[in-house]
């Protein structure tokens, strides 16, 4: 098995590394996420011009045909610059929703302008009161002869603050959960947006006989919700990898660069055993990563495998933000200073899409009973 990128992915990797570096150091980021947008268009335009919007679609949908690999690939890049662009809430996310389940007239309409940059959209299925991986909808849609509506609450809906079309999931009349599209500035829709604590923006979704457009046939749509959740959770690990990888690089540049008692840091044996330990927890999650993108690559799409590889890279980044703070003491908390970001990035990507005491929960119900063996 090959686990090396091939010429294709090593470009892509390199354009998308050299793009966000240019635009973004902590002090740069600190200014656009202040912002009321809280990202950059001028960084999203050329996002667009090389591409990476339309990365995962088709290309007879406007979009470039790659894989989880590249995915991998770019979302690793996204969390080492900690860029706030919303490339997977607002674009990979709900739009391989739209590519999978929508029709031939809804992905020709909203895929190509989304690929273009010129559409958002923000998959609003969370609810208050449940959490991953309840299944649980109490959102409702109700059809009048060809006309759909949709009554409910969703939150948090990450990226929502922004976006242009909502793809919403909503219990149909006959049972099953299904998919729909929302223009969020409609009658019947309020919107209440908020910035959450890495310095990123979600909303609040009411839905009050809202109008509604069924994306692709109004049928159950579980088992699209459920692989598009399963290539968030990846995506997810590869941002996270990208963020701990800098997170270490951060952390072993001060303990070189700082002394104490004349000596550099590194020269206690104590610190540098805790940043040994760093890397191999970074090297864990890093393997995981790959484990989980792999096997979507390879057609096979397991919560199980999922699970896995976000309960050790939830505990890597973990253990390495903690270790992050503590090794640079108390400059690593303050806001000018870029690893108290990473770790706050950390923890938010820990908790999306389930945190490691749910993955824990979810992989310990497979575990069958195991008779005692007498030797």
């Amino acid at each position: 098995m090959d686990f090396e990128l091939t010429e294709e992915q090593e470009l892509l990797r390199d354009t998308t590394r050299e793009v966000l570096s240019r635009n973004y150091d902590a002090e740069k980021r600190n200014k656009v996420t202040a912002t009321e947008l809280g990202w950059s268009r001028d960084v999203w335009g050329k996002l667009a011009e090389i591409g990476l919007l339309g990365l995962s679609f088709s290309e007879e949908d406007g979009g470039m045909g790659a894989g989880p690999i590249e995915t991998m690939t770019v979302l690793q890049e996204v969390g080492r610059r900690l860029a706030p662009e919303p490339l997977l809430d607002a674009v990979l996310l709900p739009g391989g929703l739209v590519a999978a389940a929508g029709s031939a007239d809804q992905r020709a309409k909203l895929l190509g302008e989304v690929a273009e940059g010129r559409t958002l959209l923000a998959f609003a299925h969370a609810e208050p009161g449940t959490r991953w991986p309840s299944t649980e909808v109490a959102t409702t849609a109700a059809q009048q002869g060809d006309s759909w509506s949709l009554s409910g609450r969703k939150n948090p809906v990450l990226r929502g603050d922004c976006a242009d079309t909502l793809v919403v999931s909503a219990t149909l009349p006959d049972g099953g959960v299904g998919l729909f599209l929302v223009d969020p500035s409609a009658a019947g829709v309020t919107r209440r947006t908020y910035a959450t604590h890495d310095g990123l923006r979600g909303a609040q979704l009411e839905f009050d006989n809202a109008a509604a457009e069924p994306l692709g046939d109004a049928v159950d749509a579980s088992a699209h919700i459920q692989a598009a959740i399963i290539g968030a959770q990846a995506a997810l690990g590869a941002e996270a990898v990208g963020a701990m990888e800098e997170a270490l690089r951060l952390t072993t540049e001060y303990l070189k660069a700082r002394k104490q008692f004349g000596v550099p840091l590194s020269k206690f044996q104590t610190l540098t055993q805790r940043a040994a330990d760093m890397y191999v927890s970074l090297e864990l999650a890093r393997s995981m990563s790959l484990y989980a993108n792999m096997s979507l690559a390879d057609g096979t799409v397991d919560p199980i495998i999922a699970s896995r590889a976000k309960l050790q890279i939830g505990r890597s980044a973990r253990h390495i933000g903690q270790e992050a703070i503590q090794l640079h003491g108390g400059i690593g908390m303050t806001a000018e200073y870029p690893v108290g970001h990473y770790v706050s990035r950390l923890t938010a990507i820990e908790h999306t899409w389930g945190g490691s005491d749910d993955h824990v929960r979810v992989l310990s119900a497979q575990i069958g009973d195991y008779k005692m063996v007498e030797l």
